[in-house]
């Protein structure tokens, strides 16, 4: 996969995110940092994206974002949100993002299919990548809400 599809890519999933985030929890964020960053928060959901490069598809949030957000898509106050109601949140949102950006890239070289979304609850996860594996690493976010959206293909 060139440099110019992965740039594209990333802008793909960054306008699907930032679409789903406004839609569903009536919020608009932008891009907040660009560096490589191989680290996670607590709540990460995960999933594959299978095509001619196959890779994985992370949104990562502190408990408390998630939160925020959880509240907003299902109208559920913040003071009763349980933990089970965060996790389905965030594989909600990681399976309408990449849902979101699949549609966008059905034309294109990036044609993938997506999995079922799970999440991983871990603290100071990171993923140690090898040769041969294309990262994009995006912050996004606004005062608020803070999220990583990462994406790795293997070449």
């Amino acid at each position: 996969m060139s440099a110019f599809t992965i740039d594209k890519l990333s802008y793909i999933f960054i306008d699907a995110l930032t679409e789903v985030i406004s839609k569903m929890a009536g919020s608009s964020i932008d891009v907040l940092s660009t560096e490589v960053d191989s680290s996670f928060h607590e709540l990460t959901g995960v999933m594959s994206l299978n095509g001619k490069n196959h890779g994985m598809f992370f949104i990562s949030a502190e408990e408390r974002v998630l939160q925020i957000i959880c509240s907003y898509m299902t109208g559920i106050p913040l003071d009763e949100i349980t933990r089970d109601d965060i996790e389905d949140a965030l594989c909600e949102l990681v399976n309408m993002t990449a849902g979101n950006a699949k549609l966008r890239t059905n034309n294109l070289e990036q044609t993938y299919t997506i999995t079922s979304p799970f999440v991983i609850n871990a603290e100071n996860m990171f993923i140690n990548t090898k040769k041969r594996i294309n990262v994009i690493s995006r912050v996004l976010g606004n005062r608020d809400i803070s999220l990583k959206l990462k994406i790795m293909f293997y070449t």
